[in-house]
């Protein structure tokens, strides 16, 4: 289990304590997080789950591939460095305590 802080682009917070083996994505719709839509269920194809990771992360997060890579070039918000697809991270103990801010908007 892992606590992730979701932070909405008005400031307020959402922090759950997200059960394995679920993604961080799941983790928010599970919980009826706003911000993130999720609209293919979570196999990286629509980029409505893209997440910002706070800049000041330092947890151990799986290296992007190809295909998140070219999905995040389509995402309703610009991209950033620290852009990601909620749906691509996994919860694990190791991720405890992470950070991310939902964007403006996912479609």
């Amino acid at each position: 289990m892992a606590k992730i802080r979701y932070t909405h682009p008005d400031g307020s917070e959402t922090v759950l304590d997200v059960p394995e083996p679920n993604t961080v994505m799941r983790g928010a719709k599970l919980n009826n997080v706003n911000g993130i839509e999720a609209q293919c269920g979570g196999s990286a194809q629509c980029g409505t789950c893209h997440v910002y990771i706070d800049e000041a992360n330092t947890l151990p997060l799986p290296p992007m591939d190809d295909v998140e890579d070219d999905v995040l070039y389509g995402t309703a918000s610009p991209r950033r460095e620290t852009s990601r697809l909620s749906c691509q991270l996994p919860v694990s103990d190791a991720i405890d305590g992470l950070v991310v801010h939902l964007p403006e908007r996912q479609s």
